[in-house]
């Protein structure tokens, strides 16, 4: 089967709720819902305009509210937070797939962070695991007092803060609730809820999982994306769990067709034909993305579908940044059309916007300029502010890039 590039991007699009309206119900189950979707939602703390997996949500509904997570998360526990490629937002019922993650974290981060991470942490497993156990949750902040406290950056941390990241890590305890985004930890059994925490699934059953579920929210995708997606599982497992399902009738081999006129073998349910066939009509809508959105998590993929070329640029002295600091990808429709540096000034209530690139190619129409113009009004709102306010010379033109 040969997958046109306008059905790929469509497809793929649509399992991650970005081709339909956005005024749908956004709390309760219809939120666990649309997280379930679209896989996870990763977890950021930069406030340039929101953090990440507001901004990640808000794209797919823009009734959502932040508290709606944070419910969810913390009274609900229909949510836990935990690692993926990142911090991230996990559906509950994966949980029983993470005590394999937490072995093999145990396993592989070990001789890593004895280098990476000053002496002393792994003395205070203990302790911290039973003062949690006689006095509740605690935060970094609440433990370690006496500790040298490091200067050298992010992760120069003290022995105490080292070994609540290993425990949270290793699945023995698990984050309860966030005070102003400081993690707050509690014992394991007293977050997850017993259906999930005592479950347990075999090692072939988890990497059954694994695969079929990232070739889920993937739609279409090789062995190296498939096996990416998670981190569950390496690329053999991939490759022998792909055998066996195209034995048994339940996965064909297609090829998909890239921006650049070119195919990539990929695997994909058989039904994908008829997934193509019930797509909803070309959505005209323009939408401000995350850098952190789940569509976006693997950048090679997208510049291979989407002809996007996509780096966030946070850890670039500014001297040596394309864009800026933290420039959001723009979506009309199917295309990503450009890029945008905003930043929410919260002193004056403005929403100020610096610039917007668009992709080489793109006519700055004026119904355009209209569309962008509404969604960054709804943008500001969202941010709490009341007002937009454009730079001068915010109407740049399509960079050429260094790749």
């Amino acid at each position: 089967m040969h997958l046109p590039n306008s059905a790929a991007r469509h497809l793929f699009l649509h399992h991650h709720a970005l081709t339909e309206p956005r005024h749908g119900p956004a709390k309760g189950a219809d939120l666990a819902a649309l997280i379930d979707r679209i896989g996870f939602v990763q977890v950021d703390s930069i406030t340039t305009v929101e953090r990440a997996h507001h901004m990640i949500l808000w794209a797919r509904r823009h009734n959502y509210r932040p508290p709606a997570l944070k419910s969810l998360l913390e009274q609900n526990r229909a949510l836990f937070e935990h690692w993926t490629h990142d911090a991230s937002v996990v559906p509950i019922a994966l949980f029983p797939q993470w005590k394999h993650r937490f072995a093999r974290d145990a396993t592989r981060l070990q001789g890593n962070w004895q280098r990476w991470f000053r002496d002393g942490y792994e003395a205070q497993f203990d302790t911290l695991l039973n003062h949690i156990a006689a006095h509740g949750p605690v935060s970094s902040s609440d433990v370690g007092i006496g500790e040298a406290r490091g200067k050298g950056g992010w992760w120069d941390w003290h022995p105490s803060k080292t070994a609540l990241e290993w425990l949270w890590r290793t699945g023995q305890i698990s984050v309860t609730r966030r005070d102003a985004f400081r993690k707050v930890y509690d014992l394991t059994e007293n977050v997850i809820p017993p259906e999930h925490y005592r479950r347990d699934t075999s090692a072939q059953d988890h990497r059954d999982w694994a695969c079929a579920s990232a070739l889920a929210n993937l739609c279409f995708g090789d062995e190296t994306e498939i096996a990416r997606y998670w981190h569950a599982v390496d690329k053999p497992a991939v490759q022998d769990w792909a055998q066996r399902e195209i034995a048994a009738g339940r996965l064909i081999r297609i090829a998909v067709e890239q921006a650049d006129g070119s195919t990539r073998p990929a695997l994909a349910r058989p039904d994908l034909p008829a997934q193509v066939q019930a797509l909803p009509d070309t959505p005209s809508g323009l939408r401000i993305l995350s850098p952190f959105d789940p569509a976006l998590r693997d950048r090679a993929r997208i510049e291979r579908l989407f002809g996007f070329h996509y780096r966030i640029e946070v850890f670039v002295p500014e001297a040596k940044r394309q864009y800026g600091y933290y420039v959001f990808p723009v979506l009309e429709g199917t295309t990503l059309i450009g890029r945008i540096d905003a930043k929410a000034d919260r002193s004056s209530a403005t929403l100020r916007i610096r610039a917007f690139w668009p992709e080489p190619g793109l006519r700055p129409t004026k119904a355009r300029h209209a569309k962008l113009a509404r969604e960054l009004d709804r943008l500001a709102d969202f941010a709490n502010c009341t007002t937009c306010a454009y730079a001068p010379d915010w109407q740049r033109n399509p960079l050429t890039l260094v790749r």
